[in-house]
């Protein structure tokens, strides 16, 4: 057993190495992931030796892996897996098996591998990292596009797909030379029986004990009891001989559709985060780096074997069943192609199950966190290549041929805000047009009615000329991109100086390059801002002539300090100092309202 200063020692170095490595990983668009393991590898037996042992936290970080699963559970509720379903069980399920089926294939013929470790190690291959794609995705805000949409059903089914294959480890490393029917059978009722206790306790015991604890009001009560479920369950399965993690989703499932759900989510989120991290960085501790620079090319021979295996399939499955374009499909299978953390997890229990050799383990090992570290380079290449050659969407005849009479207003953007100045300017029988380089953007305006909404880039001269613009009297500038809008600004105000020209801000910078450009600016948050603020004054007591006035006088602040700092905004000194003054301005004020009109009780 471990000494205390020895434990607290490895605890200290698994937190500053955590700590120091991942938020860098994560500055280099690398992920927090490849961030944990990269730690593991730098304090593990292959760098520093700061941990010798990489086997001693090894049960702890398992709990990581089983917490993951359950969270797992509780998102994939019946009812949202049958709207996606097509996508989920039709691309997700082809994908898995077909990219399993090639892997397994190639190691088997190729390497000489066994046919159970082939079968494991192209079923495990086949994932990809959840947490890294849609994190990749949401960086790049393509998570609603439509390889986005498909990444994430088939992301989506690989977690799925991982609980059977956990399961299915231990039972490819069973031994004897001649089975005994009696024990299989006893064992498959032991299995049947814990599931099926599993079931029956979380449909009939479960929320009545959630509704219990949840009256008591102790948040450190209900805590306790959520982790009771999930590692209770999970030795539940571990006893039956099978999967501690089939267990936790199971208990994630039954519970997904409950009113408990988002609870349990937020109370299990901070210990599954730092006990899957430290379950990466036992994973990256057993990477064998002394491979890489002993043998180089064959490490990097996989790794790139491994891309180049599954980036044609998924490609494949993209355009055809999945129904993309061409880049949209590259796209997908760029983002998708690494391995994922579900293979750290399969591959270390079928090491420990016997059915990988130690060098085999590290070797893919090293070869998954490669490939990953690679993902976001090929993204951003990929992402430029597509930028050059892809062709938009086909834009039908009818969005691109502005056909209307002398507008009043012409609207640059049709987004939330575009949208909703169209309705007042149509209710108000306004003559107008509306500009957007988005068709799905088109559709669903002109499908709310006949607006006069066409396709076209307003930062082309010849594009506010056939919508002639000359003739208006404002110009809205409504798009959410603060670079594009404020070029519009200033083209437009360039072309046509006659023009008012109103702009959508997204920030106090923003406000003084429009107003510098020659636009009245509009912060987009602020009005609801003081309208939220408004109705927690009326809540608080104030009656309603209280509060309009501190609004009012609020605004009337904020605009004139906002106006001095116009002035001097490109000095930060300046700038600073102006806040301060306002702040302690603003308090002078309310202070003279309080004592002239407290508020009501």
């Amino acid at each position: 057993m471990a000494e205390p200063g020895s434990l607290l020692q490895t605890a200290v170095v698994f937190l500053l190495a955590a700590v120091l490595i991942v938020p860098l990983a994560k500055r280099l668009q690398l992920g927090a992931v490849l961030g944990y393991l990269l730690a593991g590898v730098l304090i593990g037996p292959a760098a520093l030796r700061l941990v010798d042992d990489p086997q001693s936290v090894s049960h702890i970080s398992e709990l990581g892996v089983v917490l993951l699963l359950f969270i797992i559970g509780l998102e994939l509720s019946p009812r949202r897996l049958w709207v996606m379903r097509k996508s989920v069980f039709g691309v997700g399920m082809a994908q898995v098996l077909l990219t399993g089926l090639v892997i397994g294939a190639v190691a088997m013929f190729g390497f000489a591998q066994p046919l159970k470790t082939a079968l494991v190690l192209g079923l495990g291959l086949a994932l990809s990292s959840t947490a890294f794609g849609l994190q990749l995705l949401a960086e790049r805000k393509e998570l609603t596009s439509p390889h986005g949409r498909l990444a994430f059903a088939i992301l989506l089914f690989q977690d799925i797909a991982a609980i059977p294959l956990i399961a299915l480890v231990p039972l490819l490393s069973s031994t004897g030379t001649a089975p005994d029917a009696g024990s299989d059978l006893g064992q498959l009722f032991k299995v049947l029986g814990s599931i099926g206790l599993v079931v029956i306790g979380g449909r009939y015991l479960l929320r009545p004990v959630f509704r219990i604890v949840a009256k008591t009001g102790l948040r450190e009560v209900s805590t306790a009891t959520a982790l009771l479920v999930v590692i209770g369950t999970a030795w539940l399965m571990e006893l039956a001989g099978i999967s501690m993690a089939l267990g936790a989703f199971l208990a994630g499932l039954l519970l997904a559709d409950s009113e408990y759900r988002h609870e349990l989510e937020s109370q299990i989120e901070p210990f599954k985060g730092l006990l899957l991290g430290l379950f990466f960085i036992s994973v990256g501790m057993t990477a064998d780096i002394r491979l890489l620079f002993a043998q180089p090319v064959l490490v990097l021979g996989l790794t790139a074997l491994l891309i180049l295996l599954k980036l044609p399939l998924l490609v494949l499955l993209g355009r055809l069943p999945g129904g993309l374009g061409a880049h949209s499909a590259l796209r997908l299978g760029v983002v998708l192609a690494a391995g994922g953390e579900f293979a750290f997890v399969v591959f270390q229990m079928a090491r420990e199950q016997g059915l990988f050799e130690p060098r085999l383990h590290s070797l893919l090992v090293l070869v998954i966190t490669l490939s990953m570290a690679v993902t976001p380079l090929l993204v951003l290449l990929v992402a430029r290549l597509c930028k050059v050659k892809e062709q938009p969407r086909e834009v039908p005849a009818e969005y691109r041929e502005i056909d209307s009479d002398a507008p009043r207003v012409v609207i640059a953007g049709m987004g939330r805000m575009g949208q909703m100045v169209a309705r007042v300017l149509r209710a108000q029988r306004v003559p107008f047009i509306a500009l957007d380089t988005e068709v799905d953007t088109i559709e669903l305006s002109r499908s709310l009615g006949r607006m006069p909404i066409f396709y076209g880039d307003p930062l082309r001269p010849e594009i506010l000329h056939a919508a002639k613009t000359e003739q208006a009297e404002y110009f809205i500038v409504a798009t959410d991109d603060p670079e594009i809008s404020l070029k519009t600004t200033e083209l437009v105000r360039r072309l046509y100086p006659h023009l008012k020209v109103i702009a959508r801000a997204r920030n106090r910078q923003h406000v003084h390059h429009l107003l510098d450009a020659g636009a009245l600016p509009i912060r987009e948050t602020f009005h609801s801002s003081l309208e939220m603020s408004r109705q927690v004054l009326l809540g608080l007591g104030l009656d309603e002539a209280q509060a309009n006035q501190r609004i009012k006088r609020f605004q009337r602040h904020d605009e004139e300090v906002l106006e001095a700092q116009h002035r001097v905004y490109n000095d930060k000194a300046a700038v600073l100092q102006t806040a301060r003054e306002a702040r302690t301005e603003l308090e002078t004020l309310f202070d003279a309202d309080s004592s002239e009109a407290p508020p009501q009780a």
